[in-house]
């Protein structure tokens, strides 16, 4: 991998379950690691559901390897939020990732 390609910071979040004052369980997300990785699209489509345009877009998001990473977790880069889809340990070296993300915002 070439660092040059590495351009985008990216910040890959962790689901927390709190209770609010009230018992109730509330959801938030913290960050487990921050790292440099270069994004690509890789799909994308609109469709019409329950009467109004929607959007799915994919993309593949390449990075070094970061221990513990599973696909519960979530991508941030600036606005944009992904869910991780699968998880692929290039060559199963422990030296990069590949991660394929369906766009969630």
């Amino acid at each position: 991998m070439y660092s040059g390609k590495l351009r985008h910071k990216i910040t890959i979040e962790s689901k927390l379950n709190a209770q609010d004052d009230y018992g109730a369980l509330v959801e938030s997300w913290s960050t487990y690691a921050t790292a440099w990785a270069s994004i690509e699209p890789v799909s994308g489509r609109e469709y019409f559901q329950d009467g109004k345009v929607s959007a799915e877009v994919s993309a593949r998001i390449m990075t070094r390897y970061i221990s513990g990473v599973t696909n519960l977790m979530r991508v941030k880069f600036g606005t944009r939020i992904f869910g991780i889809v699968r998880i692929n340990n290039i060559l199963e070296r422990n030296k990069e990732f590949e991660l394929m993300c369906q766009e969630i915002a």
